[in-house]
């Protein structure tokens, strides 16, 4: 009898072993994720600014614009000189989501794409040169991809990547288009 009784004690104390140390590890997490959030919310802001700042170099600030969400003007001396706007297409792999920048007369400044799933060495060059800088300047009109090289005018697809490069240029001419609507609604 006074074996069993042990037994029973023991079982009973490993469950209040397991109880404290799950309420242990839940109350460190519960620290840890207190501590860090505002850290990590801070961090994620300080990086949409720096990449904002890499898009529009001449801008002094970003400011949001209400009612469009994720959208930021970017200003020099009080003025708006672009706007920074998020975009997202369907590529080979998936989703590719793009921050643009965008002139307020509807020309491309710069982008970046911020996530995709392209193929290494193929469709993930859409965020490199050579195919990046083609989009300079381009207005919403020029965002066609093409694979004849004699078009200077449009977007030359990347060799082994069309799907990818015909996304990309989707996601930046739809942006474009939103900027040129919002700056025609003024």
């Amino acid at each position: 009898m006074s074996n069993n009784h042990n037994k029973e004690y023991s079982i009973f104390q490993i469950a209040m072993n397991l109880t404290a140390a799950c309420f242990i590890s839940g109350a460190i997490i519960a620290v840890t994720y207190l501590v860090t959030t505002p850290v990590a919310a801070e961090k994620a802001v300080m990086m949409k600014n720096d990449t904002m700042k890499a898009l529009v170099e001449d801008a002094e600030n970003f400011e949001p614009i209400e009612g469009k969400e994720d959208w930021f003007s970017a200003q020099k001396n009080g003025e708006v000189i672009g706007y920074v706007v998020p975009a997202e297409s369907k590529g080979y792999g998936g989703t590719i989501k793009i921050l643009v920048a965008v002139s307020p007369q509807g020309e491309i400044i710069d982008y970046d794409i911020l996530a995709h799933n392209e193929t290494p060495g193929l469709g993930d060059n859409a965020g490199k040169e050579p195919f990046k800088s083609q989009f300079k300047g381009k207005t919403s009109k020029d965002l066609e991809v093409v694979k004849d090289v004699s078009k200077k005018n449009n977007i030359q697809a990347m060799t082994g990547a069309t799907i990818s490069s015909k996304a990309v240029t989707k996601g930046i001419r739809e942006a474009v288009e939103q900027v040129e609507q919002f700056e025609g609604g003024k």
